[in-house]
Order: structure tokens, then C-alpha cells, then sequence
């Protein structure tokens, strides 16, 4: 037991799955530079600057999801080595079109995602309300990115879902 109040044995599985959050923010940090500093086209001026805020946004979350896991005791995994064996994102390539940029970080989000959630469900099983306060924050930011991420990949002539609406 410890200040959190929290047996080290429930809290280890939300470790596990913080550290490969963090793995996956680290590779997917650095697919934004990659485009960042690699986008060509007509929509340089946008993405160039989408790119940086997304990359800004993801650096302060690498931060805090170590500081989360030091503040539950254990060490953040820190070697980029580790960081590739662990991560489920992989390394993009600099050689996408503009869309193919936003769709590569479109498909890290729904991983990142998907992390989240596993993060969540042993931060459940381990009653620990922080972890799963902070998750659930960055759950609902990046959901709204990957919204609008995916608004511009559509044809201006795409509709949504008007099924609630036709009721």
C-alpha cells in the first residue's frame, strides 16, 4: 500500500499499459515532425501548422503520462529502443501526399485511442480515479482532433449520418 492507497499488485497492469501509451505518443510525435517538416503542396500553409500543434500537444502528453506513472511509483520507460519494441505505431515514411499524411495520423489517433481505453480498463480494475481522469481528457481532445483531421479528407459534397434526423 502506498500514499495513493492503491496495492501495488492492481496498480502494475495501468503501469503496463501507461508505459506503451507512452511508446505510442513517442512514435506518434514524431510521425508530426516528420510531416512537419516534410509536407509539400497546396496545403502546406495549413498542415505545416496543424502539424505543429498537434506535435506541441502530444510533447506536453508525453510528460504528463510519465509523470502519471512516477506519480503511481514506477519508472516511465525512457530509451527510444524501448519505445519502438513496445510502441504499436509505427514509423511513417516522409514520402506521403498531403492526405496521406493526415490519414497516417488519423489511423495513429485511432491507436492511441484504442491504448487509452486499455489504460482505462485497469485503471478501473485498480480504482484509480487519476489515471483514468487524465485519460479520459485526452480521450475526448483527440477524438476532436481526429473529427476534424477527418473533415479534411472528405469531398466537400460528403454528408454525415442524417439518420437521427430523419426519425
Amino acid at each position: 500500500m502506498n500514499y495513493l492507497n492503491i496495492k501495488d499488485e492492481k496498480i502494475l497492469p495501468t503501469v503496463v499499459e501507461l508505459n506503451t501509451l507512452l511508446a505510442d505518443y513517442h512514435i506518434y510525435y514524431q510521425n508530426l515532425r516528420n510531416f512537419h517538416w516534410n509536407i509539400l503542396g497546396e496545403n502546406f500553409f495549413e498542415l505545416h501548422d496543424k502539424f505543429e500543434e498537434l506535435y506541441t500537444d502530444a510533447r506536453v502528453k508525453i510528460d504528463e503520462i510519465a509523470e502519471r506513472i512516477l506519480t503511481l511509483r514506477y519508472h516511465p520507460m525512457s530509451k527510444l529502443k524501448d519505445y519502438l519494441k513496445s510502441a504499436s505505431i509505427e514509423e511513417a515514411t516522409s514520402k506521403l501526399t498531403d492526405k496521406e499524411m493526415v490519414t497516417t495520423i488519423l489511423d495513429n489517433h485511432a491507436t492511441l485511442l484504442s491504448q487509452m481505453s486499455k489504460v482505462i480498463d485497469k485503471a478501473e480494475n485498480a480504482k484509480d480515479e487519476g489515471t483514468i481522469d487524465l485519460i479520459g481528457a485526452y480521450i475526448r481532445e483527440l477524438e476532436k482532433s481526429s473529427w476534424m483531421l477527418d473533415a479534411f479528407t472528405k469531398e466537400t459534397a460528403s454528408q454525415l449520418n442524417e439518420s437521427v434526423l430523419e426519425a
